[in-house]
């Protein structure tokens, strides 16, 4: 059974990143189960720890670090500088973080340091979003560049990258986006919710029956991609 926290509704106007982040996230932490046994999981900018429970049947332990003062941080300290110890971690998570540090080329280097050999790097990203600085906001990313980035900062054993949803759920989104903040201005956004869940049904519909709207090629738009690099063991 899903837990409704990692099952957001279709009213959500950033469905198309949540929904298929959640499935990645539940899909990588039971997989690396059944690849390492129990395993460490470091949380690369942790926030809250909302992560956590897809992991807590799996993981002897669970670090949370952040860059700022965070109760629900175990340790403080940037991406680019992590205050852990070499190969420390079978499981590096970093989601929704990469589009926000100062310095992208370090900070992959730094979760190829601190994953174990033969462990995994698990990160979340951007392709397409509205600017959100907390308290910055420098980076969107395509297939391409993840992949540039990740293969030339690092030695792997394998890089893979796909979107998370599709260019017409990626389409759905924005308008979602935009729609839910104009009838929350008039002070009715209960009345968008409806209408986005109905755009969210359509739009990852009309995604399933196309493959060259979900997969990387000329003119695709994508919400989100999720990366999982191994390290070579």
């Amino acid at each position: 059974m899903v837990d409704p926290q990692f099952d957001p509704p279709r009213s959500l106007p950033t469905y198309a990143v949540r929904k298929p982040l959640f499935g990645f996230l539940r899909e990588q932490a039971a997989d690396a189960h059944a690849t390492f046994g129990r395993y460490r999981v470091l949380d690369v900018g942790c926030g809250r720890k909302q992560y956590e429970p897809l992991f807590a049947a799996y993981a002897t332990s669970y670090v949370g670090v952040d860059h700022v003062d965070n109760p629900m941080a175990d340790l403080k300290g940037a991406i680019e500088d992590l205050p852990v110890e070499d190969g420390s971690f079978e499981v590096v998570l970093c989601s929704q973080v990469l589009e926000h540090c100062d310095d992208p080329v370090t900070a992959v280097s730094e979760l190829h340091r601190v994953t174990a050999p033969g462990g995994r790097v698990l990160v979340t990203t951007h392709g397409v979003m509205p600017y959100h600085p907390s308290p910055t906001d420098y980076w969107r990313w395509t297939h391409a560049g993840l992949e540039k980035l990740f293969v030339g900062t690092a030695t792997w054993e394998s890089v893979r990258v796909t979107p998370s949803s599709g260019t017409t759920a990626c389409l759905g989104m924005l308008i979602s986006i935009y729609l839910d903040l104009g009838f929350r201005r008039i002070g009715l956004g209960f009345a968008a919710r409806p209408i986005i869940a109905a755009i969210n049904t359509l739009a990852m519909g009309v995604d399933e029956r196309s493959k060259s709207l979900r997969e990387p090629g000329p003119s695709g738009l994508y919400a989100n991609f999720h990366v999982v690099a191994e390290a070579p063991r």
